[in-house]
């Protein structure tokens, strides 16, 4: 019997990236993923948002980092992996988290604003997708 472990997910970060490197100097970036999903039950509308976790390796992990914020939205392709620890008092532990192998950044960056709220980027360099290196 064959195995296929793939998942596509497409929504926002919950919040930065947080990039870290293993002690072989591989860079590791976990980030928060929310998917909204609207559907109707009885007449009314009702919306639940999923959480996922997302661990990506190696240079996608340091561009993870460097560009992403929370609330942009991404495309993430990957796949199911589990992870099984057993905790300092002798509990089993385990969590579900999604292997990206791919991550494609959605939409464009937020404009960050000064002090005086007038949403001015007169002090921070212009940003384009296209400076992405990938």
């Amino acid at each position: 019997m064959a195995n296929y472990n793939k998942v596509i997910l497409m929504g926002n970060l919950t919040r930065d990236p947080e990039l870290r490197y293993t002690p072989n100097g591989t860079a590791v970036a976990t980030l928060g993923l929310a998917i909204n999903r609207r559907y109707k039950a009885n007449d009314e509308w009702k919306e639940e948002t999923d959480f996922f976790d997302i661990v990506v390796f190696g240079k996608q992990a340091e561009n993870c980092g460097e560009y992403l914020k929370k609330g942009r939205p991404v495309l993430v392709d990957g796949r199911l992996s589990q992870r099984r620890w057993e905790t300092d008092d002798g509990q089993k532990r385990s969590k579900v988290e999604v292997v990206a192998f791919s991550v494609q950044f959605l939409g464009t960056p937020r404009e960050s604003s000064d002090s005086s709220g007038s949403g001015s980027t007169e002090n921070s360099p212009e940003f384009d997708d296209s400076d992405i290196p990938f």
